[in-house]
């Protein structure tokens, strides 16, 4: 009696769908498991040859797919293999679109973090964890506003309305506050493009000096003479900036002035002599020296050399000893420097006018 009452119940329909979308749900959520694991482990393996990066942002993200999503869209496919009333094949139309925004969501949101903790322990990025930060937020903030808004419409809610107070309300925000979101927006481009970062030494327009703080609204500079200029992020992206630590090597040009009394072979001789007082001295590079025109009283010699550093403390103490070595040398082979000279003739007799002439006669 017990038997048949067994078979009644497992010949009803109900029962039997009820198995059939169990056992296609276990079989899909392992089938799906595997599949995700062999991808991840075969992109982790294709990114230890040839570019890194994406295919490490690709396992990092497809590591975090949600297994509970996973065994949603398991039951989705079985659902969609199991024949369903019309009310409930429209429920589930719904259900994919639900489980496929929210696991792209968590996707965009992984790579999103990845990016964060890649930048903030960048070189670059330890100067600017916080703008990096704020970045990160704001598009994890749009992320899901976006995708919440996707899935409410799926569900049928009109979100018109909502979507047009957003709007309304995000341009009366942005209107309010453009000052401090266009210094927001220049400090996340100072945080993703890196012109300068904390310690360098950068000099716009009448300023120069070393980068203290970078904030969010303000960066802050500390002045050669000693005080602390603050300047809005968006003023100071509007500059032309001169990093100076960004600078493998400064290019140095002086004139030598020689007197026109110098003997021709010596005038010859001097780009020679320039070179052997360069070259000798450490993290120099000479390049050349030339009588490169008269002046009105001296020849004038171009010399041009690179200091091999952006230290601007070596580069005075190269062009010291440059000078020290020219004095010497000019002072060893009696070659004089040009020195401004004027000369003045005195006219013994000047011849006076008729006119003149009979004027200091009559004096007499």
């Amino acid at each position: 009696m017990e038997r048949e009452l067994w078979y009644d119940w497992l010949n009803q329909p109900a029962p039997i769908m009820f198995l059939a979308i169990v056992g296609i749900t276990t079989v899909s959520y392992i089938v799906l498991r595997l599949a995700l694991r062999m991808l991840v482990a075969r992109i982790i393996d294709w990114s230890s040859h040839g570019r890194r990066r994406w295919r490490r942002y690709a396992a990092h993200v497809f590591e975090h797919t949600s297994r509970l999503l996973v065994a949603v869209l398991a039951l989705q496919i079985a659902l969609a293999v199991v024949e369903l009333d019309p009310v409930w094949e429209a429920r589930i139309s719904h259900f994919w679109f639900l489980v496929l925004a929210f696991q792209f969501g968590l996707w965009v949101d992984a790579a999103l973090a990845l990016w964060k903790e890649d930048t903030i322990h960048s070189e670059a990025g330890r100067d600017n964890q916080l703008t990096v930060t704020m970045v990160a937020l704001m598009f994890r903030v749009a992320l899901w506003a976006v995708v919440l808004l996707s899935v409410l419409a799926n569900l049928g809610v009109n979100i018109t309305a909502f979507v047009a107070s957003l709007g309304i309300g995000g341009i009366a925000i942005a209107l309010a506050v453009q000052t401090l979101l266009g210094d927001l927006f220049a400090s996340a481009s100072i945080g993703v493009d890196k012109p300068f970062k904390t310690g360098h030494f950068i000099v716009f327009g009448d300023i120069a000096g070393t980068i203290e703080y970078i904030g969010l609204k303000t960066t802050r500079v500390r002045s050669l003479s000693g005080e602390q200029i603050i300047i809005s992020n968006t003023r100071l992206l509007q500059q032309t900036i001169h990093n100076y630590n960004r600078m493998d090597e400064r290019r140095v040009a002086f004139n030598v002035a020689l007197s026109f009394r110098t003997p021709l072979d010596k005038v010859r001789d001097v780009p020679e002599l320039i070179r052997e007082v360069i070259e000798p001295i450490e993290k120099t590079r000479f390049d050349r020296a030339h009588l490169r025109f008269f002046d009105d009283y001296a020849l004038k010699y171009e010399v041009v050399y690179y200091v091999l550093s952006s230290d601007f403390n070596l580069y005075m103490d190269v062009q010291q000893a440059i000078n020290f070595g020219l004095l010497e040398a000019f002072e060893a082979r009696d070659i004089k420097f040009a020195m401004p000279v004027r000369s003045i003739e005195f006219l013994d007799e000047v011849p006076l006018a008729p006119r003149e002439a009979a004027s200091v006669a009559s004096r007499q």
